[in-house]
């Protein structure tokens, strides 16, 4: 019997088919679908775990440059993308997975999200997304309206007027930032006289205009490196993003902030915009934000907020008193797709005038017409998609209730880990939970004692020592695909200000336990008696300190 073997052709009915008819219930990707639809969590643990395969081995399967020429099944391709996508990514949704700010997603969003695609809306403007454009603007009335709460008549005028915004939708908090300090350097060099301001004249022309010998925007060293995009793309350069030093707890220094406002000031430099940080990457702390809004409003300086990580705790009345002062901030950062669940590229950066996007206002004839309620004419991206969608949806079916219990065991998680930590004769804390990130090391119970009287230079070698094997512990963590941290370099106060290598925790996901925190906690352990070179010399080291 001769078995007759189909292959896939390029013609217009199958194309067509590819575009109106969905795969078979029976096929590979209907299948994934059921199973994807039936149980998420289920799928991904089965499905989504990093293998112990290298990126090198990876990159083989990726390396043909050519577009094929002939078209090939979707069954055909999907069992490809199982096997040599899906197989070799990270399952960041995992309760295990607690290095990075990605965390599981509601189940709900898959079969949204394929309302979403199928619409395949383009938010730049009216005619290519219709009720997408109000229901975008109510979004960020509702964020607006979280962070400042204005009345319900400030809505009503300024949710859908044509020539305002309460913000804006990015694909992440890097756009935002950038798009808030766009918005601070055009409105410090507006127009003015026969000057038609930076964006029609440049910045050249405008620091001659205005007198100004230099520009500088000011954040605490705990800042995000997207401001130094931010500085770069502005063109004021990235050493013109000055960093004020941190106290003890990573929290921006006001004795240091004001030193240095005075001290621009005396050398003609126009400080033109404020960054306050409320969730730092590393550590999770925020600013003291209040006192930022006072030196900013009395030096007439754009203050924003960079609260991507941090600004979802608004949700949560017990947590929201942490972010006191965000409320006077001109413009504030949120990344939705972190601490408000929904998938990744939903950032959005919020505005607390609404006539404020003015400053980067652009129209052309065949798009984004004066008048228009065009979202595309007050934002840096053009084509977007719809993800206010997802987000819209999180917030009803979610609510603020619900999220203020997610926020909030997150926290309770943090300080329970924290604890946990502490109660540890081989471990220690070297950043506290503000929110739901800390930082700690492995420290073996002999080198604590051994520091206790060690002189400086065995001190110093103590903890290069220890730096080497947190590295160690990490890499193989990760390699051996149980649970993951993430591991990051910090400057503690208590620990001398050296530059210390520490594991990074994140806690937002809420199927995290506290068994799988003591799990990691007994794996770093285990795995730190593997190692062969930092281990023992730390041991080694000790026993001659001690003795």
């Amino acid at each position: 019997m001769v078995t007759e073997t189909k292959t896939a052709e390029a013609s217009l009915e199958s194309l067509h088919r590819i575009f109106t008819v969905p795969e078979a219930p029976d096929s590979t990707l209907g299948k994934i679908e059921q199973e994807i639809s039936q149980n998420l969590n289920c799928f991904l643990q089965n499905h989504i775990a990093a293998t112990d395969s290298s990126l090198t081995d990876i990159e083989k399967d990726f390396s043909n440059p050519l577009i094929p020429e002939k078209p090939t099944f979707v069954s055909e391709h999907t069992e490809f993308l199982l096997d040599k996508l899906v197989a070799q990514s990270v399952h960041t949704s995992s309760p295990r997975f607690i290095g990075h700010m990605t965390s599981a997603l509601p189940y709900f969003l898959m079969p949204l999200s394929k309302i979403m695609i199928g619409l395949n809306q383009n938010t730049v403007k009216i005619e290519t997304s219709k009720a997408f454009t109000p229901l975008e603007r109510q979004v960020l009335g509702m964020l607006h309206n979280l962070i400042y709460g204005r009345d319900e008549r400030f809505y009503e005028s300024w949710m859908h007027s044509a020539e305002h915004s309460l913000g804006a939708f990015c694909s992440g908090g890097t756009i935002a930032n950038i798009t808030a300090l766009w918005v601070a350097r055009n409105a410090a060099l507006r127009a003015d006289g026969n000057f038609k301001g930076v964006a029609e004249e440049g910045l050249f022309r405008a620091m001659r205009h205005y007198g100004y010998d230099d520009l500088a925007i000011l954040v605490s060293d705990r800042g995000h490196y997207s401001l130094k995009k931010s500085a770069d793309v502005l063109g004021i350069g990235r050493q013109s993003l000055i960093a004020i030093p941190t106290d003890e707890n990573n929290r921006i220094r006001i004795d240091k902030l004001e030193q240095k406002v005075a001290e621009l000031k005396a050398k003609n430099t126009k400080v033109f915009a404020l960054v306050g940080v409320a969730g730092t990457t590393e550590t999770g702390n925020i600013d003291p934000l209040d006192a930022m809004a006072e030196i900013a409003e009395r030096e007439n300086i754009h203050f924003h907020v960079d609260a991507a990580w941090g600004g979802a705790s608004l949700m949560s009345n017990t947590q929201r008193q942490k972010l006191k002062g965000i409320e006077r901030a001109d413009s504030v950062t949120i990344d939705a797709h972190k601490q408000l669940y929904v998938p990744m590229g939903a950032g959005m950066v919020i505005f607390k005038d609404p006539s404020m996007v003015s400053a980067i206002e652009h129209h052309a004839n065949y798009i984004l017409r004066k008048g228009s309620k065009d979202l595309g004419s007050h934002t840096l991206e053009g084509s977007r998609s719809g993800m206010a969608m997802l987000l819209y949806a999180s917030l009803n079916i979610i609510g603020r209730e619900g999220y203020e219990l997610l926020i909030d065991q997150s926290v309770d998680k943090a300080e329970y880990f924290a604890s946990l930590i502490a109660e540890q004769p081989d471990f220690e804390i070297v950043s506290k939970p503000e929110l739901c990130l800390l930082t700690y090391r492995f420290v073996p119970e002999s080198v604590k004692k051994a520091f206790e009287t060690a002189n400086d230079t065995q001190r110093e070698v103590l903890h290069q020592h220890l730096n080497n094997l947190t590295v160690f512990i990490q890499k193989h963590q990760r390699e051996a695909g149980n649970t993951f941290v993430s591991r990051t370099t910090l400057t503690p106060v208590h620990l001398d200000n050296r530059a210390t290598i520490v594991f990074r925790v994140v806690l937002a996901n809420p199927l995290t336990t506290k068994n799988i925190l003591q799990e990691v906690l007994e794996e770093q352990r285990a795995l730190a008696l593997q190692s062969s070179i930092a281990y023992p010399k730390l041991l080694e080291l000790a026993e001659q300190i001690l003795n």
